[in-house]
């Protein structure tokens, strides 16, 4: 970690300056970014901050230097660890410093080394809480709005549990529920005909072992794609579950699932409950966390849009519906 100094060698001590070593030459143009890119983003998040960089040495002054010499040795934590640094990482890290968290800890812990040398990490605090949550427990509940990588997520965990043998096959399953739209009899076999509604699972498995990786984990049955109708009467051992979109299923079809849960066998269970597309009936996911609650080795994890890790743009349409929803609506005139 950086060293600090506050105030001017020799001087009286100031309260408003504070200055970091950075240990290594190497470190000072990620931590700065392109033509100081990183430094210009970082003084304009914490207004009326001035950041000066003589060599290895960065010197912070302002009325929120604590703050931002925090962020700097978190910075620093990260590059360190291995952690690529890039606007949008940056963005989190503010935010978490913001809210009292260690970015360091959440943006270098590893989930998996997928293809072409990619590794996988957690991009938040509440997805390194839901990570956890999943190696900790028998049964999780990822719940959260769209781009939070909650199933991304689930199916990384999956294929590091399949690797260190930890299980035997992985098991991806959707209810079979179309999202406001009739698409009506969709040709071909039985597999062609769900491999819409489980392509996202799919796409989330290349992404881990590649197209050809994926293909010789179905081949060989180590992975399963199935609708979740395919589940009643079967009892799932040794087994990775992953039930994605679960606000689409019924209250019945939720038990079903809950109770195939074998010996040696884990499951997670991914929903978002503003995204209900069940046609007249309840979700399956309403009022489950009360009903739940209390039983040892389960967990419910709840994503916000502060873990949506697609575009920007994505995070301000969830706070826009979430406004949206909990303002008040206008009488109708009789």
């Amino acid at each position: 970690m950086p060293t600090v100094g506050v105030g001017a060698p020799g001087g009286p001590v100031a309260s408003t300056q504070v200055k970091i070593n950075v240990p290594g030459n190497h470190l000072m143009t990620p931590l700065l970014g392109a033509h100081d890119e990183n430094l210009r983003l970082i003084e304009a998040a914490f207004p009326g901050t001035r950041m000066v960089v003589r060599g290895n040495e960065v010197a912070i002054e302002g009325d929120q230097v604590g703050d931002v010499a925090r962020l700097v040795d978190e910075l620093v934590a990260m590059l360190q660890g291995g952690a690529a640094l890039d606007p949008a990482t940056l963005g989190r890290t503010i935010e978490m410093v913001r809210a009292d968290e260690s970015p360091s800890e959440v943006l270098t812990s590893e989930v998996l080394r997928a293809g072409r040398g990619r590794t996988v990490r957690p991009k938040t605090a509440g997805q390194k809480r839901y990570v956890d949550a999943i190696r900790d427990n028998i049964v999780t509940f990822g719940l959260g709005p769209a781009g939070t990588g909650k199933s991304w997520l689930a199916v990384a965990m999956a294929v590091q549990a399949l690797q260190a043998k930890d299980v035997d096959r992985i098991l991806l399953t959707r209810p079979a529920v179309e999202a406001g739209e009739r698409l009506g009899f969709l040709p071909g076999d039985l597999m062609a005909k769900v491999d819409p509604y489980l392509r996202p699972l799919y796409d989330a498995l290349h992404d881990m072992v590649g197209p050809e990786g994926s293909q010789r984990l179905l081949e060989r049955g180590a992975v399963e794609v199935a609708p979740l109708a395919f589940m009643r009467g079967r009892t799932l051992n040794a087994s990775f579950i992953i039930l994605d979109e679960a606000q689409n299923t019924t209250p019945e079809q939720m038990k079903m699932f809950l109770t195939r849960i074998g010996f040696g066998s884990r499951a997670v269970v991914t929903g978002d409950t503003t995204q209900v597309d069940v046609p007249g009936t309840r979700s399956g996911l309403a009022g489950l966390e009360g009903t739940l609650s209390g039983i040892d080795g389960l967990s419910f994890v709840h994503l916000d849009r502060r873990d949506v890790v697609r575009h920007r743009i994505v995070s301000d349409i969830v706070d826009a519906y979430d406004r949206a929803e909990a303002a008040p609506r206008p009488e109708r005139r009789r």
